[in-house]
């Protein structure tokens, strides 16, 4: 039995899901056999046009006017064009509803609450878009927010795409150096922010911060300003700045006029982490944007209107603006603001879950893996009775937060592990409630994403492992990257390696169930002797050892090959000895190969982490090895960088 996976499952699907009523409404209108999710995903990558216009019609997509043409150019990649001649607006998709139903519940830690009903989002939107008009805001214009997660912050969002803008965000917590080297390449109109943020018990002043941020872009017209806990916004020290409710004071609640805009119109700005340089700034479509997780949500998550979801996130990661697009099958979105780990309530996230009966949560690999290691047990003290699905992503999830998942918190859950990422805002593979969940796997590809893996010499093959590709087109490809007019840099980005095909820079392996594991990256894969390891094949085996918090590994060039030195993070008074070295070594040793042994094994005080939550092997290499690093003003906390310099023991 492998040491990833079980032979049998941790969980059976046991309900009827959204997924198996499309199959079978698939089914009938094609007059073919779709037995089970398998046999739909091979149609719906051998037909790709019949799929994602089967999907358009299931979801009732709303569009002023309908495509002729659902796919052409369909052997280009990239290059090929969806639903051609549609017109949509992404935000009349998310406000199908102007009720008093609750739309959003906020939580900015255990301070500030809120509650907004569909009635309220809607009427905030249309006076938000009123003013935006009223300063020539439309097709094209960016707007900007340097914003927490909260309702202000979605209806700001929805306000620019009801006008075919485009919208780009930042968590508050990036530096201004960070904001500037993203949203001073997009140079937006108008910003949107609120003037502090809570984290972890503390009220964090944002003026300072925004006024840097505002006298040093070009274009910029207007910063609109709300306060964090819901009372008057004070502006003093801003440029260019005015109150949300002095912006909208002279704009009534109407019907909003949604602008129409074609399938392909830009919807998103997001960016890649910028470790290595600076951020590259992602297009993506308000069509495939919208169809993609419309398809994530409603089938792969069995999603719908009376359910809740919260998913936690900043609104520097894409996982916010995939999980606000739930809104369009009419669920519930709990927003939560601040720290997963509060210092006096570790377990703050699963308070919540029972009072508002979350049906859908959603986290980091890395939340669940220090929830087991301060052994919070969620299940024993809070009722998650109503809880049927629990996600992760960021990272993958170790098979033993698998184990963790079902002996404290829920045994009945569909644990879903997702990967994807900014670079498609959405998922090549996820959960799927059809079914079972198997330890250590992500358990399906996603419908209409051709995905598979391919050797060295370009071969795609089963249970071993290598490169994660698409090999056809799929609707939210970016439409490209910002300020890249001829389309160099997104074709070297993607298509480089094997011309035509997607290369995601995922080292991955496709089990013999069809569910794939995530190996790590391939820009961090290590190549000791020649022989390639994903570092969380690593992380894996490290990470089950109790007193390690977190491990990162990297390759050190040495002697004209390369070695592993792992890095460790122990739990507070611990030190690495040469007991507990040789216990790391050793469950390594058992349950990989001799080759994922590291030559050096590390203690450090902190590890570098993106805004995200993601390690940074590549800008800790770049250290270790005396190089710069290009952009640290992408780390969450540069100051661990610092760590790894001029370490005495990597040179023994």
């Amino acid at each position: 039995m492998s040491e990833l996976t079980h032979t049998e499952p941790l969980w059976r699907p046991s309900a009827p899901c959204r997924l198996d009523a499309f199959r079978r409404e698939v089914a009938c209108e094609q007059g073919i056999v779709l037995d089970d999710y398998d046999a739909l995903y091979d149609w719906s990558i051998r037909e790709p046009a019949a799929f994602w216009q089967a999907l358009w019609r299931y979801a009732e997509v709303r569009a002023m006017r309908e495509a002729d043409t659902v796919l052409e150019d369909g052997e280009r990649m990239p290059g090929a064009r969806w639903f051609v001649g549609a017109r949509l607006n992404f935000a009349a998709n998310l406000l199908r509803r102007r009720d008093d139903g609750v739309a959003l519940e906020f939580y900015g830690e255990d301070r500030v609450r809120a509650t907004w009903s569909w009635r309220r989002l809607y009427d905030t939107v249309s006076r938000l878009a009123q003013a935006l008009r009223a300063l020539g805001v439309g097709p094209g214009d960016r707007v900007a927010g340097l914003v927490p997660n909260m309702p202000e912050t979605v209806a700001a969002m929805l306000a620019t795409a009801s006008l075919g803008a485009v919208w780009s965000s930042c968590s508050p917590d990036f530096g201004v150096e960070g904001v500037l080297d993203r949203f001073g390449q997009i140079e937006p109109k108008v910003l949107f922010a609120s003037d502090s943020y809570r984290y972890n018990g503390k009220a964090i002043d944002l003026h300072d911060k925004l006024a840097a941020v505002a006298g040093a872009l070009p274009g910029l017209e207007r910063v609109v300003v709300w306060n964090y806990a819901g009372g008057a916004a004070e502006l003093d020290g801003m440029v260019k700045a005015q109150s949300l409710d002095d912006f909208v004071a002279p704009y009534p609640a109407g019907e909003i006029d949604f602008v129409p805009m074609p399938f392909d119109a830009p919807l998103y700005i997001l960016y890649s982490s910028g470790t290595t340089g600076q951020p590259k700034c992602i297009v993506h479509g308000a069509g495939g944007t919208l169809l993609q997780h419309l398809k994530e949500h409603m089938l792969h998550g069995d999603l719908g209107a009376g359910d809740r979801l919260l998913y936690y996130t900043t609104c520097g990661w894409m996982m916010w603006n995939w999980m606000v697009s739930a809104l369009a099958v009419e669920a519930t979105l709990v927003l939560y603001d601040g720290s997963p780990l509060l210092n006096d309530a570790p377990d703050v996230l699963w308070r919540i879950a029972e009072e508002m009966r979350l049906t859908h949560f959603g986290t980091s690999a890395k939340y669940l893996s220090a929830l087991e290691k301060a052994e919070v047990e969620p299940g024993e003290r809070y009722d998650l009775t109503s809880l049927r699905f629990i996600y992760s992503t960021g990272s993958p999830l170790l098979p033993a937060s698998y184990d963790y998942v079902y002996r404290a918190i829920k045994p009945d859950v569909a644990l879903c592990s997702i990967s994807g990422g900014t670079d498609i805002v959405s998922c090549f593979a996820l959960g799927c409630p059809a079914k079972p969940v198997y330890r250590g796997e992500l358990q399906a590809r996603g419908l209409g994403m051709a995905v598979e893996v391919w050797n060295e010499a370009g071969e795609a093959v089963e249970e071993e492992k290598g490169e994660l590709v698409c090999v056809k087109p799929f609707p939210s490809m970016p439409l490209g990257f910002w300020n890249d007019a001829d389309g160099a840099k997104y074709r070297a980005a993607y298509f480089e390696r094997f011309p035509g095909v997607w290369v995601h820079g995922d080292y991955a392996e496709l089990t013999a169930r069809g569910g794939l594991i995530i190996h790590g990256r391939s820009d961090t894969v290590l190549n000791p002797g020649g022989v390639r390891i994903g570092t969380a094949e690593i992380y894996r085996q490290v990470e089950t050892v109790p007193e390690v918090l977190e491990s990162l590994a990297i390759g050190q060039d040495w002697q004209g090959d390369v070695r592993v030195v792992l890095f460790v993070r122990l739990a507070a008074g611990l030190t690495l000895d040469d007991e507990l070295q040789q216990t790391i070594r050793a469950r390594i040793r058992t349950h990989t190969t001799p080759r994922h042994v590291p030559a050096r094994i590390v203690q450090v005080a902190d590890i570098p982490r993106t805004q995200s939550g993601k390690l940074v092997e590549l800008a800790v290499r770049e250290v270790v090895h005396g190089r710069p690093v290009k952009n640290v003003t992408a780390l969450a906390n540069p100051e661990a960088l610092a760590l790894f310099r001029d370490r005495a023991e990597l040179a023994m």
